[in-house]
């Protein structure tokens, strides 16, 4: 396995989830707060976005674990799931942007961390069928 990329998407993860969680957080649910939706409508979506927080910290700490101990062939997988769930997650930010005219970067962040993943995952496989 490829640590270094693996490392790397770890890292960028972790930042991308501390920036949610702030910024986001300023940016977005403050406004979101304030406006006049329902209080249902509010603790729901409220609610959701930190659901997402939750998700990326936990991905951050599966990421950086392999990255920095030695994972098992178990681990492995869980990382391919993660990097398929991150390249997926990327894809309704990139339609939403082009339907509504505005600039959902959120795929910029999440889609790279998926690739990385993959080629961190897929050297360890190259090197193993030249053994």
């Amino acid at each position: 396995m490829k640590i270094i990329y693996i490392k790397i998407a770890g890292i960028i993860n972790l930042l991308g989830a501390i920036l949610h969680t702030i910024g986001g957080q300023i940016e977005l649910v403050n406004p979101l707060l304030d406006s006049n939706i329902s209080i249902q409508q509010k603790s729901e979506l409220t609610a959701a976005w930190h659901i997402v927080t939750i998700l990326l910290f936990f991905t951050s700490y599966i990421i950086l674990k392999v990255g920095f101990l030695k994972g098992s062939n178990q681990v492995k997988e869980q990382l391919k799931s993660i990097a398929f769930l991150y390249i997926l997650s990327g894809i309704p930010f990139i339609i939403t942007s082009y339907i509504y005219n505005v600039n959902a970067f959120q795929w910029i962040l999440l889609m790279p961390i998926g690739f990385l993943l993959l080629i961190g995952l897929r050297k360890s496989s190259i090197k193993k069928q030249n053994i």
